[in-house]
């Protein structure tokens, strides 16, 4: 039997304030929090989770592994995650119909274009 995937861990200088941003981001609410990680789920029941765990260093480099995001509106999306406190980030994307952002640790992710029929 193969395995079930449980949760994607997430480093962080800060894992409450990082995952509270992410929980507004993706509409997820938080299920567990004690001081060595904070845990949130689209549902308390529903996996997978993003679990953020403390770090003492800062993030260096580009991410290896990231989040897509597809919204029904791009442009108002990136607007809404910008004002939330996101950046736009260069990671040598050229002419493409995704948005690079990072989040306020500087987690880069992609805010992707309606799916057609959409």
């Amino acid at each position: 039997m193969p395995s079930r995937w449980e949760q994607v861990v997430v480093d962080a200088e800060d894992p409450a304030r990082l995952a509270r941003w992410w929980a507004e981001a993706l509409g997820y609410v938080l299920v567990n929090e004690t001081p060595d990680e904070v845990e949130i789920r689209r549902t308390p029941d529903e996996l997978p989770a993003l679990l953020f765990a403390p770090v003492a260093d800062v993030k260096r480099g580009k991410n290896r592994l990231h989040i897509d995001l597809r919204p029904d509106d791009q442009e108002s999306e990136v607007e809404r995650l910008v004002g939330m406190g996101a950046r736009p980030v260069d990671v040598g994307q050229r002419n493409v119909g995704w948005v690079v952002l990072a989040d306020p640790e500087g987690n880069e992710f992609c805010v992707l274009s309606a799916k057609p029929g959409r």
